[in-house]
């Protein structure tokens, strides 16, 4: 299909249908590689000798690759094709996440896990500029929703997947599951889905501007996901850092006849709203998610199988206001979903501040629903107005830019709040520890443990220089510890609510009605 592809309006009922099952299972292969990792960790360190390093780094070489070259591997599907880079993609993964399976060290481990970080930049952008080319404005934003509620089907089913898998196979076969989805996919794509690409971009593909831009996120994302306890110099001078290489990034995209990211998207204030209340959404929603999954476990002692389960309704709520959401965007256009999905955020997130050490489950699942629809709806809202205003040759960057707003956003909230419940429980710990009537000198022994305790985890393994009344010793302490916790919970639900009211104030600059394409195809870059 040679030039500027037309949405295929003509095309059959069954020839979408298909090529929106193809997607989809691209996009559950990541989708489910991202959260059933997580489960196997334990086992993955006892059968590989795996230092926390190590298995820090087998969820971070995924990320970082991810995370640096989403756009990059949307700009390619819009210059060589969707379909053709798709295919790769979906192989790559699949071949990828064999090597992962069969992996006989930790080394080889996050090698094959780098790979497969590439490799999914290829395949995700490329399948919502997949969705763009095959399905008419009038049911674009369904399929968006179908395509949503399939990634949210996928990541809420990770856990019990993998803890199925783990417990009664073995780690490797969590990655060896995707092989079996990967032919599948790959093989629909090839029947069903129609090449669509701008062919006279091909040959023009800038390598400066796609090192400089990898760069600038490799160092954002590295500095983010290394920088708790190197002190805020680290930190700032890696952020510094990024920002000089991604100011040369935009420079270097006002010159060049072709650029990777087309600086002329960012005039459509519906675009550029988009992809901030995409990251916003996500930092709140990976930050409460984090905490939450520690006070699960760490704190109420639940198994990671029991937390996967009690995650459900978030998920499955998830699942469903998806095609929800792309149903009200079709009707109302992006504007006042957003603004509803940023209300039931910051509602969830202040009926969680209610929660306490012994709160029983049914404290905690209707808030967590809430959650599950406001980000049901705001991805799908999200999306239509990153990749569905923006010009179709542009489709696989606009994938891009929205992948890459949801993968910023989880890291910034995974760190954000990581080290905002770390600073408050390093400072209430103490205060907490005296409450409780701990001795002076136990108390400092325990302060010297505040990693553990801000992740939920009571230190009574230290060794206590008073051998009398040890029981009653370990339940002040896990008292301290679960209160000091709890603390930093609620004042990063705080912070969640906070952002999410934000956000739906500024869902409101984008135009009520969006029309399509509103950044003009023939629009130079200046």
């Amino acid at each position: 299909m040679g030039g500027v592809e037309a949405v295929g309006v003509s095309l059959s009922r069954r020839k979408k249908r298909m090529a929106l099952i193809a997607v989809a299972l691209g996009v559950v292969m990541v989708s489910l590689d991202g959260t059933v990792v997580h489960i196997a960790n334990p086992t993955i360190a006892r059968e590989l000798g795996s230092s926390m390093t190590g298995l820090q780094w087998v969820t971070n070489g995924y990320l970082l690759a991810l995370a640096v070259t989403l756009i990059i591997g949307g700009k390619l599907g819009d210059g060589y094709g969707r379909r053709r880079v798709f295919v790769i993609g979906v192989v790559g993964f699949a071949l990828a996440s064999l090597g992962c399976g069969l992996s006989p060290s930790t080394p080889v481990l996050i090698a094959f896990r780098v790979l497969q970080g590439f490799a999914g930049a290829l395949l995700v952008p490329n399948t919502l500029a997949i969705l763009r080319s095959t399905f008419p404005p009038a049911e674009l934003n369904r399929a968006i929703g179908t395509w949503g509620a399939a990634s949210a089907f996928a990541a809420a089913a990770g856990p019990i997947v993998g803890g199925l898998l783990v417990e009664y196979l073995s780690w490797s076969a969590i990655f060896l599951v995707n092989v079996p989805i990967g032919v599948v996919a790959a093989g629909l794509a090839v029947r069903w889905i129609d090449e669509s690409r701008v062919p006279s971009r091909a040959d023009r593909f800038d390598i400066v501007g796609a090192g400089t831009l990898a760069g600038a996120l490799f160092v954002l994302v590295w500095t983010l996901t290394s920088a708790n306890g190197r002190g805020w110099w680290y930190g700032a001078a890696g952020v510094v850092t990024a920002m000089v290489l991604l100011v040369a990034f935009v420079v270097r995209q006002r010159r060049v006849p072709a650029p990777i990211l087309p600086l002329s998207l960012f005039r459509s204030r519906a675009l550029s709203v988009g992809v901030a209340l995409l990251v916003a959404g996500n930092l709140a929603l990976y930050g409460v998610l984090f905490s939450i999954g520690l006070y699960l476990q760490n704190v109420q002692g639940h198994t990671p199988l029991e937390t996967g389960v009690r995650l459900l309704p978030l998920m499955a709520v998830f699942t469903v206001s998806s095609p929800l959401g792309g149903r009200l965007t079709e009707r109302l256009g992006s504007r006042w979903p957003l603004a509803l999905g940023m209300a039931l955020l910051a509602a969830s997130f202040v009926g969680l501040v209610g929660l306490s050490a012994d709160s029983p489950y049914s404290r905690q699942w209707p808030w967590l629903m809430l959650l599950g629809a406001g980000m049901g709806i705001i991805v799908v809202a999200g999306t239509e107005a990153i990749v569905g205003t923006a010009p179709t040759q542009h489709s696989g960057v606009a994938g891009g830019l929205q992948t890459t707003a949801n993968q910023l956003g989880g890291v910034l909230g995974t760190t954000v709040f990581g080290t905002v419940i770390a600073a408050i429980v390093v400072r209430d710990l103490p205060a907490e520890l005296d409450g409780a009537d701990v001795p002076d000198a136990i108390a400092e022994q325990v302060a010297t443990h505040t990693g553990l305790a801000a992740q939920g985890i009571a230190p009574v393994d230290v060794q206590l220089d008073v051998t009398a009344q040890v029981n009653d010793l370990a339940a002040a302490i896990t008292t301290a510890t679960e209160r000091a916790f709890i603390s930093g919970m609620h004042t990063v639900m705080w912070i969640g609510a906070g952002i999410a009211l934000i956000s739906a104030l500024l869902a409101l600059l984008i135009p009520a009605r969006l029309p399509q394409s509103t950044v003009p195809e023939s629009s130079p870059v200046r």
